[in-house]
């Protein structure tokens, strides 16, 4: 095990800087650049100058969403893997992730929702469909839902539905070229009404998952030091699984299928700090909230003027901690 870098407190607070580093290069950078200076005063003083228009109307929604669906993805990956005791556990192990692609699938196919905003409550009643199976399953015959079982239901339930939602692509071309742009996990083109609309789930997600974080530090001990100790956990398991359901939800629905974020923000969480749950989730947060900002932010740059989507960029950085980590068992143990 990995000595942690820092104490919990300078730990988050590092990350929180360097969130804010990130959050202010996300409103300046683009294909029109504003210098520091006038992002500051188009926050402050507002104006109606291009370059405060551009901050204001078009790249405080997509950084706020951005943070926001980072943070959700983050903390679910961290509540996921305590669940499960699966490091390698992200939001897409209990079949949440296509489960939520699922319901905006539908969405678009029935004309139910007209944008990104309106994926919400589809991407959320598809991921609680798909957590309700997953569980019910797992919790089927001996030991009930045990981690191993969950994530076999889970994977299981993600092909399944995986399978479903391209028969529904491929039988409309409309559908198709929709969710396509939907489905590659970006920022660009996120507005207001897609904050106001994923902000109470994320709230309400991360109030569940951060009460759970006693119980959880108890499942690692395993399930029955976790009953000596006075936990239910079974309450405890479905709990947490509910929260992360819930912003899996909001993060999926705001900025589509985002990889890696939930796999990896909370082995560099654990290696950062010492401490429970109580501190890796809320670092997880700011963690996953940096790293989806800061992927879009060398997205913009990279193939400037075009932009690479944040979702393919956080693929590309995901791919080789994915490695690390399999090879490296120090690292997820």
């Amino acid at each position: 095990m990995t000595r942690p870098l820092a104490r919990p407190a300078a730990g988050v607070a590092g990350a929180a800087l360097a969130v804010a580093v990130v959050g202010l290069l996300s409103l300046a950078v683009g294909t029109r650049p504003v210098a520091p200076d006038g992002v500051l005063d188009a926050l402050l003083h507002g104006g109606d100058s291009p370059d405060a228009l551009v901050v204001r109307s078009l790249r405080v929604p997509r950084t706020v969403v951005g943070l926001a669906a980072g943070a959700a993805l983050g903390v679910a990956g961290a509540a996921l893997q305590a669940v499960t005791r699966n490091p390698l556990a992200d939001p897409g192990i209990l079949g949440l992730s296509q489960g939520a692609a699922a319901g905006v699938v539908v969405a678009i196919a029935a004309g139910w929702a007209g944008g990104f905003g309106g994926y919400v409550w589809f991407a959320f009643t598809g991921a609680v469909v798909a957590a309700c199976l997953v569980y019910g399953v797992a919790a089927r015959g001996r030991g009930g839902a045990s981690p191993v079982k969950l994530a076999l239901a889970g994977t299981a339930l993600s092909a399944m539905t995986a399978g479903g939602t391209t028969v529904v692509l491929t039988s409309s071309s409309a559908t198709l070229d929709q969710f396509r742009f939907w489905q590659v996990g970006a920022l660009s083109g996120r507005d207001a009404d897609t904050v106001g609309r994923m902000l109470p789930f994320l709230v309400v997600g991360v109030l569940v998952v951060l009460g759970c974080a006693r119980g959880l530090d108890a499942l690692a001990l395993g399930d029955e030091v976790a009953r000596g100790l006075g936990h239910r956990v079974g309450v405890v398991r479905a709990a947490a699984a509910l929260g992360a359901t819930l912003l899996t939800a909001a993060a999926v629905a705001a900025a589509g299928p985002i990889a890696f974020v939930g796999l990896a923000v909370p082995h560099l969480a654990r290696r950062m700090v010492s401490g429970g749950h109580r501190v890796v989730l809320p670092l997880s947060g700011v963690l996953g909230a940096g790293l989806l900002v800061g992927a879009d932010v060398v997205g913009r740059v990279v193939r400037a003027p075009a932009e690479v989507p944040a979702g393919v960029m956080t693929a590309v950085v995901g791919v080789p901690v994915l490695v690390v980590l399999v090879r490296r068992r120090g690292a997820v143990a």
